[in-house]
C-alpha cells in the first residue's frame, strides 16, 4: 500500500494483492462505484455497489471494524470517491489502484455472467 498527503487528507492506494488479503482476512468493506451495467457484467464477489453518479459519502457504512476500500475500472472514479470521503471528513480512506482492470491483470477471482446461461459465473485465472 502506498500512501498520498492530499489537500483533503491522507489517501491509501491500495494494489489488487494489498486489498485481495484484506479481503480474505475479513479485514475490509470493498465497494464498487462503477455503474450497475458494469457491475453487473463482472466484479469483485462479494463488493458492494455504490455508483460514482448517485454516491454520497454521508450514506457510507460505519468503518468500524472494517475499512473501506474503493473501486472502479482503472482507478480514476474510486480516487474521486476517495477524495469526496477525505472533504466529508471521513478517514480513513483508501482505492484501488489500477482498479478492476489491475485486480484482472494481477489473475485475482471475480464474477461475470455466463454467457451460455444468464448465471452468474466465478473466474479464478491464476487457475489457468
Amino acid at each position: 500500500m502506498k500512501t498520498e498527503d492530499t489537500e483533503q487528507g491522507r489517501l491509501e492506494h491500495w494494489s489488487p494483492q494489498d486489498l485481495a488479503q484484506a479481503f480474505a482476512r475479513n479485514e475490509v468493506a470493498v465497494i464498487d462505484v462503477r455503474t450497475p451495467q458494469e457491475y453487473s457484467f463482472e466484479h469483485i464477489h462479494g463488493a458492494l455497489l455504490a455508483p460514482l453518479a448517485t454516491f454520497e459519502p454521508q450514506n457510507l457504512p460505519s468503518q468500524q471494524g472494517k475499512q473501506v476500500v474503493f473501486h472502479c475500472g482503472s482507478g480514476v472514479r474510486s480516487r474521486k470517491v476517495a477524495e469526496a470521503c477525505l472533504a466529508a471528513g471521513i478517514t480513513p480512506v483508501a482505492h484501488l489502484e489500477g482498479g478492476f482492470g489491475a485486480w484482472k491483470a494481477a489473475k485475482l477471482p471475480y464474477v461475470t455472467i455466463d454467457p451460455a446461461t444468464g448465471g452468474i459465473k466465478r473466474v479464478d485465472p491464476s487457475a489457468d
